[in-house]
């Protein structure tokens, strides 16, 4: 079984980008910049959700994932900025080709990272590959790549499991809850601006990270649904995760592990 790269974003309105798209004064400060565009886009649509683009990446959490081996870590500001942390992802995935794993990848996080790193002048080539490049093995990306939405180079698991009806999705939360597992914890992703205005950027990763754990546990459940793993390996590699986390020394696992019981 290949690598498995279970990832998720956190983003805020892109201020500078507001600002400029629409010529704002350089010293209006961020919050009034921000409200300006989501009464325009309320008035537009009906909703103050911002369009991909202008969504700016301030954490990527990853969990590596393989047999016998789970990694969790987070890309994130303020250490690295927005462009260094979308090039760091793809810079994995050149250097690994894993499986990238997620919820809505397709929908949100990767369209994202598309946009954002167009912007920022990322380099990803292994990522777009679609058969016809440079690699020895290219040619096997014309039949499986992370760019089709129906190969498993990303698998999208939202997507796949609602048989790609937008009508069928299923909130990760309600999912995660559903099988035992403990789902949010004390953030969303609306609460996300706020939390970012207040300087409480290591609780936005946090929250991130958690959610990566949720998802990550939501995929070895599919893996045992469709084969991958029988039942005693799925339930090796559960317990896998949770000794990774008990081995970590920080409050959001804490509180994840006391909201995970032990018999699922």
């Amino acid at each position: 079984m290949a690598a498995a790269l279970v990832f998720d974003i956190e983003t805020i309105p892109d201020v500078a980008g507001l600002r400029r798209l629409h010529d704002l004064p350089e010293d209006l400060p961020d919050a009034e910049v921000a409200e300006f565009a989501f009464q325009q886009r309320r008035a537009a649509t009906g909703s103050d959700f911002m369009p991909l683009h202008l969504q700016r990446v301030v954490t990527i959490s990853c969990a590596l994932y393989s047999p016998g081996q789970f990694r969790i870590f987070s890309l994130s500001e303020p250490e690295s900025g927005e462009g260094e942390i979308i090039q760091r992802f793809f810079d994995g995935v050149e250097k690994y080709t894993p499986q990238l794993v997620s919820w809505n990848g397709g929908g949100f996080d990767l369209p994202v990272l598309h946009y954002r790193g167009l912007i920022h002048g990322v380099a990803a080539p292994r990522y777009w590959d679609l058969g016809g490049g440079d690699y020895l093995d290219s040619r096997d990306f014309k039949w499986n790549n992370y760019i089709s939405r129906y190969h498993q180079r990303h698998l999208d698991m939202m997507d796949l499991l609602a048989l790609y009806q937008p009508r069928a999705n299923a909130p990760l939360d309600d999912l995660a809850k559903l099988m035992g597992y403990p789902g949010k914890l004390g953030m969303d992703g609306s609460a996300v601006w706020g939390a970012w205005q207040e300087g409480r950027i290591a609780e936005i990763r946090d929250y991130c990270e958690t959610d990566v754990v949720n998802t990550a546990l939501v995929f070895l459940r599919f893996q045992k649904m469709r084969g991958a793993l029988d039942h005693a390996g799925w339930e090796r590699e559960v317990a896998m995760v949770r000794e990774t986390l008990e081995k970590i020394d920080a409050p959001h696992w804490k509180e994840f592990l006391a909201a995970w019981p032990v018999n699922e």
